[in-house]
């Protein structure tokens, strides 16, 4: 692979006339620094780039990419203490700079894709998007050590970054996790906080579970008591809670800050007794079930012979649809036992178009692949080979859960007590060496599009829980996803080993 080549370039290898600012010498070794995932391509040069309190960031001027000079200017105040200087300038000829550059016209061609290029005098992180620079950004403080040091020959703190050149792409462009919020509910900061984590590994999608048997979680105005009623508790009789429309909205702009899309899910026509009990008239004799705080699945449906039915469905699609960013809504689809085969794809087949209709489209379990999906679809595989097989051979577009190798709410073991062990304990080991292009039938291999990361809430409460749970298990899910498939598996232990430290700093509560 050849290197990507510039005025940028060419700069880094010319002579710097030196200034004043004389800084020290420090040599650091970029292959040496705990990255994940790892860069397709990594070229270390002599000479590492120090940053001290005279430091500027250049973003040019691109608003977005300004945004990102802010975070990085915040990070760097938070690890050191230096309040950096952010300046849109587009200038490339500063010495002690480090430049955020969103190009035009260039070999860098997926969205994603980033350059960094450093040596003694400067940093640049370039790429097409401004979720590439994002994404470059998460690797350069990647590259950084954990802490500032202290050099006898300088004047106070500095922090360096080694000598290095870059090129990265992901494989697979979804990278995902899923939370769920209805078994039992999780507030706002919650789901900011497991944002930030995921955004450190170059995840870039976060589906909600928002309705299940248990709960009802997102607010529809033109159907209040799905919240009052559906949404007032959780597995084992808890309190329960939901998002209002304002909250579900400052959950999708933080998450774009991020570069994170929110992708909701509204499981049916099964796992629906919360909105069963919240409207009688969505049950076929009319009377409202009760409320529901089990962990058993697969006896709840919707009506599907009723036209209040797709009355109903209708104003929840119409509504989430108008604060959902992405262009798609999941459909859930799974365990819909109590519904017959052909009602279910009757009932599917009337939906299809209601999502169509408000301009987004379909995203559903595997068992959707029944009702007859198209390309426009993404279908989620979880259990069955056979169901992810033939909704490829319809040109749908897959996405991997596979349960025994990503369902993060099972047991590390035995002994491990959260979670649960109907796909078998997944340790490290077994989350990360496998080979995703290798679960569906070879000719369908191209249709796979990434990987997502399940977290199941019946034994969750807190964010805590979450945490023990995916981590550190989701990061090896990340690297799978961009990388494609697993690495060495004593680099990546090692790797992964002095990575933790970092969760360390943030105070993650992994999984020791």
């Amino acid at each position: 692979m050849k290197l990507y080549k510039t005025a940028i370039g060419v700069l880094l290898m010319a002579t710097v006339v030196s200034s004043c600012h004389t800084k020290p010498s420090v040599s650091l070794d970029a292959t040496q620094s705990a990255l994940i995932p790892r860069p397709k391509v990594i070229k270390p040069v002599p000479n590492s780039f120090v940053i001290d309190h005279k430091t500027t960031i250049y973003t040019g001027i691109s608003d977005e990419v300004y945004a990102i000079g802010m975070e990085l200017q915040a990070y760097i105040k938070k690890e050191i203490g230096y309040e950096l200087t952010v300046s849109q300038t587009t200038t490339l000829d500063k010495e002690n700079s480090i430049h955020l550059i969103l190009l035009k016209g260039s070999s860098i061609d997926k969205p994603e894709s980033y350059t960094i290029d450093s040596n003694e005098q400067a940093v640049f992180i370039q790429a097409v998007t401004p979720e590439g620079i994002y994404r470059g950004f998460q690797t350069f403080k990647q590259l950084l050590p954990l802490e500032a040091e202290e050099l006898l020959e300088w004047d106070g703190k500095v922090w360096a970054i080694p000598g290095v050149q870059i090129q990265d792409e992901p494989y697979y462009e979804y990278r995902g996790a899923m939370l769920d919020v209805a078994r039992h509910f999780f507030t706002v900061k919650d789901v900011k906080r497991y944002i930030d984590l995921l955004a450190l590994y170059k995840i870039n999608t976060l589906h909600l579970h928002l309705t299940d048997d248990q709960g009802w979680r997102i607010e529809i105005k033109s159907w209040p008591k799905l919240t009052e009623i559906g949404g007032s508790t959780a597995v084992g009789g808890g309190k329960g809670g939901f998002y209002s429309q304002e909250e579900y909205a400052e959950i999708i702009a933080y998450a774009a800050q991020k570069y994170i899309t929110i992708i909701p899910e509204i499981d049916m026509p099964g796992h629906t007794n919360a909105a069963l009990a919240s409207y009688p008239e969505l049950n076929c004799d009319g009377k409202a079930t009760d409320l529901y705080t089990g962990m058993r699945v697969g006896f709840s449906s919707l009506c599907v012979d009723k036209e209040v039915t797709y009355v109903f469905i209708d104003d929840v699609i119409r509504e989430l649809s108008a604060l959902t960013l992405g262009d798609y809504i999941h459909l859930g689809g799974d365990e819909s036992h109590a519904t017959s085969k052909k009602d279910y794809n009757t009932f599917l087949q009337n939906v299809f178009p209601i999502v169509k209709k408000y301009e987004k489209k379909v995203m559903g379990w595997e068992d959707i692949e029944s009702a007859k999906v198209d390309s426009s679809f993404i279908l989620q595989h979880w259990t069955s080979k056979e169901k992810a097989d033939n909704a490829a051979s319809q040109k749908a577009r897959i996405v991997l859960s596979p349960a025994p190798h990503t369902y993060l709410d099972m047991k590390y073991n035995d002994s491990t007590k959260l979670g649960l062990t109907w796909a078998g304990a997944i340790d490290i080991n077994k989350g990360y060496n496998w080979i995703p292009s290798n679960i569906l039938d070879v000719k369908y291999k191209n249709q796979i599009i990434g990987i997502e990361s399940p977290l199941w809430s019946e034994t969750l409460t807190t964010i805590q829980d979450i945490e023990y749970m995916a981590f550190p298990r989701i990061i090896g899910h990340a690297a799978l996803g961009w990388n494609g498939k697993p690495a060495d598996r004593d680099n990546y232990y090692y790797t992964l080993t002095k990575n933790l430290k970092r969760l360390d700093k943030k105070g993650v509560n992994y999984k020791r």
